[in-house]
């Protein structure tokens, strides 16, 4: 796959690889692709959530309960 940029956002990209470490453009714009679909996935578990009806009440109780199942559950699981 090929991109053209305007002379601008190639300086641009050219910089952030040179600052930010990146070994090549490709690499940088990779970066941001993945950080795209991380945003997007986010996003779609966002919407969820605000979609399904509520859950328990997290109060002082629920965290006590939820740090004793986490205390009694057994090493790796």
């Amino acid at each position: 796959m090929n991109v053209s940029l305007p002379g601008s956002l190639r300086d641009f990209v050219e910089q952030q690889v040179r600052t930010r470490g990146y070994g090549s453009a490709s690499e940088y714009v990779r970066a941001l692709i993945r950080a795209d679909l991380e945003r997007q996935r986010l996003r779609e578990r966002l919407l969820e959530g605000a979609a399904s009806p509520p859950g328990a009440h997290a109060d002082a109780d629920y965290f006590a309960r939820l740090r004793a199942r986490a205390a009694a559950a057994p090493a790796g699981a």
